[in-house]
């Protein structure tokens, strides 16, 4: 199965940032991009990809402890950027990111422990995707928009363990669905 850990932000910060992209989706060129429905808006730790169903149990053990050696910290979305030349545009995160980069390398740590194969370490950039373009767009509109936006903080008390699943039927502007495998509260203290 398709896996990663990720940070779920609570209902009412989903509905200030749904707010915002409605703002975004109105601006000239919007419809060139791909918009990540409110499911798929998530802080993703660590991208796990294929894992088989033999380790599911041993991941979710390991990022358990992971999850339960941080402590709960404050966190909000704020402003934005983009990856790859306009490919993706995306929400940033402020608060204690240092304790969020922390528990994102015990994710990660924590797929490498249980045998999960990854391809490729990167360094971790707190983001969470609004849009995805396959050729690149001029971003530069959507940031000046996003540049201004900052939601209420809310208590990080949990890492999700999530199952992606991809869409299949071709119909464009379909979206992946996802499914929390599991809940790993955080610990009492970092």
């Amino acid at each position: 199965m398709r896996l990663f850990a990720a940070l779920l932000p609570p209902d009412d910060v989903s509905r200030e940032l749904a707010a915002e992209v409605e703002v975004l989706r109105g601006l000239p060129g919007a419809e060139e991009l791909r918009w990540t429905g409110r499911p798929g808006r998530h802080f993703t730790l660590a991208f796990y990809g294929e894992v088989d169903d033999a380790l599911v149990p041993g991941l979710t053990a390991r990022l358990e402890r992971a999850a339960a050696r941080t402590g709960p910290f404050e966190l909000a979305l704020s402003g934005g950027g983009h990856f790859g030349h306009g490919r993706a545009v995306w929400a940033g995160a402020d608060g204690d990111l240092r304790t969020l980069r922390l528990l994102a390398g015990r994710a990660e740590a924590a797929g490498r422990k249980a045998g999960v194969e990854r391809e490729e370490h990167r360094r971790y950039k707190a983001h969470l995707t609004l849009a995805r373009s396959g050729t690149g767009v001029d971003v530069q509109p959507y940031l000046r928009a996003l540049a201004g936006f900052r939601s209420r903080s809310w208590t990080v008390g949990e890492v999700a363990l999530v199952r992606s699943h991809l869409p299949r039927s071709g119909v464009p502007g379909e979206q992946p669905r996802y499914e929390v495998v599991a809940c790993c509260p955080l610990g009492p203290a970092g």
